[in-house]
């Protein structure tokens, strides 16, 4: 089940379903309005954002359980927090430093930093199985399962080549969304496996988007 939606800098057009309103991306072009018309493309300083480097491995480490504290009891955050200590301070410290060569060969790639962990230690993950070494305890852990069972994956594929697209969910009861940013509309396409009701959670993304329209516009946020 794939539904769309789509919001465009028009006053009509389809939202979800033909012929559904939609609503204008911008009321008004005065400066100090929220969004504004411009005349540069929006992936126009794309190729000199800088490139990020890998962060150190006891900063993953602490993103990774600091998302993880709230989500687990006492007990249960010790032993991942011990299967952290023995990964960071045993085979991890040696396969992160042979990530941190392979990006020195790979100038054309680039990792986003920020509070992320996840994509750090799954290429950790990756060069262990590639190298056919016995997987550490910190990603038998319970606790790493639950974290990157991800109900919403969202990805992107702006390019004005590439009208539309979208993507299937990474889990059984999770949503894909696939989203777009261009110069003059954005849209997401939401698909689901059965038993999810991709429709109804796509009316929940546009509800979700009128009340920013309406917080941004200083009205009442309708229930």
């Amino acid at each position: 089940m794939v539904p769309r939606l789509l919001l465009r800098a028009w006053p009509r057009g389809p939202a979800i379903g033909p012929g559904a309103p939609c609503r204008s991306l911008s009321a008004d072009s005065r400066p100090g309005q929220y969004l504004q018309h411009s005349i540069v493309p929006t992936m126009h300083y794309q190729d000199s954002l800088p490139r990020l480097p890998i962060p150190k491995l006891e900063d993953t480490i602490r993103r990774y359980l600091s998302a993880q504290k709230p989500l687990l009891d006492d007990s249960q955050f010790r032993k991942t927090e011990q299967f952290c200590k023995s990964f960071e301070n045993g085979i991890g410290k040696e396969l992160h430093k042979q990530l941190v060569a392979r990006d020195k060969q790979n100038k054309h790639t680039s990792y986003i930093s920020g509070q992320g962990f996840d994509r750090h230690l799954f290429a950790l993950r990756y060069l262990v199985a590639a190298k056919g070494i016995v997987l550490p305890e910190l990603y038998l852990d319970p606790a790493y399962e639950r974290i990157n069972h991800n109900i919403l994956s969202t990805s992107t594929l702006s390019s004005p080549a590439v009208n539309l697209g979208g993507f299937a969910p990474v889990v059984p009861d999770g949503f894909g969304i696939g989203y777009a940013v261009h110069d003059d509309w954005i849209g997401c396409n939401v698909s689901s496996y059965p038993g999810r009701n991709a429709r109804e959670f796509l009316h929940c993304v546009e509800k979700s988007l009128e009340d920013i329209f309406d917080a941004l516009e200083g009205k009442s946020i309708k229930a």
